[in-house]
């Protein structure tokens, strides 16, 4: 059966690999970018949206969509701060045009995209939203990247939220709080190498993949609300 996708930052990294790697052939895929993507699979419609403003930006992709019923949602969007993951990062330093930046493009524009989209989910028997987070959101971590972990925070009070509004409608919605990726490595390198040229410190990214696919396997009786996937290394969390 045929299956509609909604998939936000489609040009590059994981957005990029979701895109490639999820849908089949015989979907429909609308992907969201501020740059077109380069490789894009012929059942992509690309729609260009500057996520740093909210409102034009889900104007532009309901212009797209209009009524078109979807399946699938798949928001990953994520900016940080110029200094972050750094020694040098600083938060007194952040302009407050950056700060505004991050939380606009990270929780305004997510939010309004699913209170534009909530609708054309409803026709579809077991649609699913699925939220990219980060291991920032999550509690305790060390991390000082403020405005970043603010926006990630955030991302996982919509989703406890929207499932007492979405229960009723049977629509699952799940946010993936990851940790380093090897964004680098294409999806389609084999894992060994991946492993090689990253020694292990980074998640390959076939093993998001493989949790958006049993996501998107579960049928609308359960819910998946968060999964945890920090780097095996990874001493932030």
């Amino acid at each position: 059966m045929t299956k509609k996708y909604l998939i936000y930052g489609c040009s590059k990294g994981l957005g990029r690999a979701i895109a490639q790697a999820i849908p089949q052939e015989k979907d429909q895929v609308f992907g969201v970018s501020r740059s077109k993507p380069f490789d894009a699979k012929s059942n992509l419609v690309w729609i260009q949206a500057d996520l740093s403003q909210p409102a034009a930006a889900v104007t532009a992709v309901q212009t797209e969509i209009q009524d078109t019923p979807l399946d699938y949602i798949i928001y990953n969007v994520g900016i940080w701060e110029q200094e972050a993951f750094e020694n040098t990062y600083d938060f007194e330093q952040s302009t407050p045009e950056e700060i505004i930046q991050i939380i606009q493009t990270n929780i305004t524009s997510c939010a309004l995209a699913l209170h534009a989209f909530i609708k054309n989910l409803k026709d579809s028997e077991n649609a699913k939203i699925i939220l990219i987070g980060s291991t920032w959101g999550l509690e305790n971590h060390k991390g000082k990247e403020v405005a970043f972990s603010a926006s990630k925070f955030a991302l996982r009070g919509m989703v406890h939220a929207l499932r007492e509004t979405l229960r009723a409608h049977r629509i699952g919605i799940s946010i993936l709080n990851l940790g380093y990726l090897a964004t680098e490595c294409d999806h389609t390198l084999p894992v060994e190498q991946v492993l090689e040229q990253t020694e292990g410190a980074l998640i390959p990214l076939t093993d998001v993949l493989a949790a958006i696919r049993f996501i998107l396997s579960t049928s609308n009786a359960s819910c998946v609300k968060e999964i945890d996937m920090p780097a095996m290394q990874d001493v932030n969390i």
